[in-house]
This record gives C-alpha cells, sequence and structure tokens, in this order.
C-alpha cells in the first residue's frame, strides 16, 4: 500500500495507508536558525513566507551571525547538531541551516542526524558551473569575502581560483546583517547587494552565474540578475530542489479528456 506523509493530493487519501512514527506531519524541511534579531523580509530564509511549502525552524541560541561569519563556527558544531536533530525528532526529513558558512558542518551533520542535510548554498556551485558553456564560470557574491576561506570553498567542492566578491564590509547590508540590527534599510541593502554583483561581472567578465552565499541576499536576487544579465542561484533554488526529492509532486495519473468532462 501507498506511503503518504499527511499530504492529500487532488484526489484524497482514498486507499492509502498513513503511518505515524513523528509528531509533525507535511513540513518536511527544518531551517536551523542563527540567534538573531535583525528584520527579515519575505525571500529571507527566515521569513517562513518566502516558502511555497510548510517548514520548522529551530534557533541555535550559542550561533550569531558575527561568531559564524567572522569568527570560528567549530565549537558550534554540537549545538546544530543537538538542535537539528530535534527538528528530526519533531518530524523534518531534511535539515537546512540559514548560513553559507556553515558548509564545513556538512558531512557531520548529515553523519550525525542521518537524514539529507543542505548546510549552505555553496553546495550548488559544482552543478551550476557544469550548466555553464565550458568558457564560463561560477561566480561567488558574500557577505564577508574577508573570512570566506579555503576551508569553506574545499566543503562545498568548490575551485580555489572561482571569482568572489564581497559587499563591503562598511556597507549598510553588512554592518546591519552582522551587527544583528534591529533595523535595516532594505533600499540601501538592495543598493549594496547590486553594486557589489556589479563589482564582480565587471572584475571577472566571464562569470556566466552568481551564486549568494548570503541566506540574506535572497530577496534582492532578481535586481541582481536584472543589473548583471547574469543567472542567479541562492539558498532559496536550492531548498526548492531539495524539497522537491523529500515530498516528491503526485501528479494525476490520468489527464482530462475534454470529450468526456461534464459541461
Amino acid at each position: 500500500m501507498a506511503h503518504t506523509d499527511g499530504f492529500v493530493g487532488p484526489f484524497g487519501n482514498a486507499g492509502m495507508t498513513t503511518h505515524g512514527g513523528k509528531t509533525v506531519f507535511g513540513a518536511t524541511v527544518g531551517i536551523l536558525m542563527l540567534n538573531t534579531r535583525f528584520p527579515r523580509i519575505p525571500g529571507d530564509i527566515g521569513n517562513a513566507a518566502t516558502w511555497p511549502f510548510p517548514v520548522q525552524y529551530k534557533v541555535v541560541r550559542s550561533a550569531t551571525p558575527d561568531n559564524v561569519v567572522r569568527g570560528d563556527a567549530t565549537p558550534l558544531l554540537a549545538a546544530f547538531i543537538e538542535a537539528g536533530q530535534e527538528l528530526v525528532d519533531l518530524g523534518c526529513d531534511g535539515i537546512a541551516t540559514n548560513c553559507g558558512f556553515l558548509v564545513p558542518f556538512q558531512d557531520h551533520m548529515s553523519h550525525a542526524l542521518g537524514v539529507p542535510v543542505a548546510s549552505s548554498s555553496l553546495l550548488q556551485a559544482g552543478l551550476i558551473q557544469q550548466s555553464l558553456p565550458a568558457d564560463r564560470s561560477l561566480g561567488i557574491l558574500t557577505i564577508s569575502s574577508e573570512t570566506l576561506t579555503s576551508a569553506h570553498l574545499d566543503a562545498a567542492g568548490i575551485a580555489g581560483d572561482t571569482p568572489i566578491m564581497g559587499t563591503r564590509a562598511t556597507s549598510h547590508f553588512t554592518t546591519q546583517v552582522l551587527g544583528d540590527a534591529e533595523e535595516i534599510d532594505f533600499d540601501r541593502a538592495r543598493a549594496d547587494n547590486i553594486a557589489a554583483a556589479l563589482r564582480l561581472v565587471e572584475a571577472h567578465p566571464r562569470v556566466g552565474a552568481i551564486l549568494l552565499e548570503c541566506t540574506n541576499m535572497v530577496p534582492y536576487a532578481a535586481d541582481i540578475r536584472r543589473a548583471t544579465g547574469r543567472p542567479v542561484f541562492s539558498i532559496y533554488t536550492y531548498l526548492l530542489w531539495f524539497q522537491a526529492g523529500l515530498l516528491p509532486r503526485r501528479f494525476p495519473s490520468e489527464l482530462d479528456d475534454p470529450r468526456t468532462s461534464a459541461p
């Protein structure tokens, strides 16, 4: 008999057996959040309205933008695993994090949690590069080029010579997010992201696609695409793909035949 994870398709659950074993159903993706207070608009991973499917959140209280992006996140690994296990126990079938700088945790977390883990948008890099013409390269836009190291690139399988550009350390976007400010001028933040993207493609004209390391950059992806003319990938594109594998869409078994449909 078929298995359903609390999802009722267009034809209901007739003839299906529903299995339990967890508390929450229908929210297959669990997202581990840094402990922050800055505002998050739609598009940001931490705004639930961003997602076209239900998600579960868990805050890792000891993790902040400053100690993850600018410091050494290694001592936080156990806290992320513990929080991830809580989401798995609750019912999540896959775990994501809300900071691209956590990619060194990927192997440790997936091994410890026993479910698929999407620790960073950077994990898309190989697939994006393979999709590009041979004379084009992937470019990365990050909130902190000063602290995005070879360790992060190696963990994501990214070549060390990949073009990288950061939003300036003194920019409104960087200072407000990494400083965990309670207010953000999103027009200024948008301008900062567009400016950084333009610097990236001007410095590296062969960049054929842009990957946003920072999950807070997603609200500006369409503006970056428009300004640079390059495809833009992010944690949003990654988790749409990720969730589609955790809970594949069920399609109708038969096409409607207009010749037999009721008037």
